[in-house]
Order: structure tokens, then C-alpha cells, then sequence
């Protein structure tokens, strides 16, 4: 697991003076790397499917579970392959929180496509790792590796260890 203040401070050492703001920054995620071959469990108020485009659209504290992995959201949109015989990807909107160990993340929308265990969480995003919390524009996840990597006006607030 890597030390996200180590990994803060040399990304500002490598920054040039005068460009303190970093646009970018890679990050681990999770304290497990995660299986996207296990079966994905969903709960919700209320489920709607779509035989014509192949879809199923699940409303109302939505609760997806996949390992140890956790993702809720008001809405999710769940999109089959083209012969409806698996999960391609899901599209979740409204308040979404995704949690896998430790650490916690929270977006406006996340994207997530179940073969390459990839998500892609987007708007007002908030990580949280600990004590330490991370802002950006974007962050996507790679469930399988472990980590994810912030785009867009990365902010952080880092909080050292306090020695007694």
C-alpha cells in the first residue's frame, strides 16, 4: 500500500515552482485488489427492465455489491452485452458512494465496466483515505490493480500522524 502523503509531497517536489496545483495524481485504492469475475449483487426500491435495449434500471437506495467492493447511488442503469447473457457495464447517478477496504469515494456519477473492473466516477469527486481527503474533477478506478489515478483540479488535505 503506498503512503499518500509520500506519494503528495514528491509529486510537489516535482513540480515546478509556481505550479503548486497539481492537474493530476495517481493514488492506491482499496486495501484489497478486487475480482470483477465475482458475481455483482444488487438491491433497490424498484427495478424496471427494458427487453427491447437490453437494460435494467434500478431506483432508489441502490445498493451494489461485488467482493468486497461496495457502490450505492440513487439510480443505476445496468447495460447487458449484446446477447444479454452477462453484465457489459452500469451507469450509477445520484449521491454515489464506492467503498472497497479503507477507503471511500464519492462522485456525482460513476461508470463502471465489469469486464476491465474499471470505474470512472466524475463530478464533485471526495476520496478519503483515513484521515486524509483528496478532491478532483474525475478519478477512475482500477479495481484489479488497486488503484485509481485523479484528473482535474486535484486538491488535497493531508493531516500528519501527531507524535505523543
Amino acid at each position: 500500500m503506498f503512503d499518500l502523503r509520500a506519494i503528495f509531497l514528491c509529486g510537489l517536489l516535482a513540480v515546478p515552482a509556481g505550479h503548486a496545483s497539481a492537474q493530476s495524481t495517481n493514488v492506491a485504492f482499496g486495501a484489497i485488489k478486487a475480482d470483477p469475475t465475482l458475481p455483482v449483487e444488487v438491491t433497490a426500491d424498484t427495478l424496471d427492465v427494458n427487453q427491447a435495449d437490453g437494460s435494467a434500471e434500478f431506483l432508489g437506495n441502490v445498493l451494489i455489491g461485488q467482493g468486497e467492493m461496495r457502490l450505492s447511488a440513487k439510480r443505476v442503469l445496468v447495460i447487458y452485452n449484446q446477447d444479454n447473457s452477462a453484465i457489459d457495464r452500469m451507469e450509477a447517478t445520484g449521491d454515489v458512494v464506492l467503498v472497497s477496504g479503507p477507503d471511500a469515494a464519492e462522485a456525482d456519477r460513476a461508470d463502471y465496466s465489469i469486464d476491465t473492473g474499471i470505474i470512472v466516477m466524475t463530478g464533485n469527486v471526495l476520496l478519503t483515505q483515513g484521515l486524509n481527503a483528496l478532491t478532483s474533477d474525475k478519478m477512475t478506478v482500477n479495481l484489479i490493480t488497486g488503484t485509481a489515478q485523479m484528473v482535474g483540479r486535484v486538491k488535497t488535505i493531508l493531516n500528519p500522524e501527531k507524535s505523543e
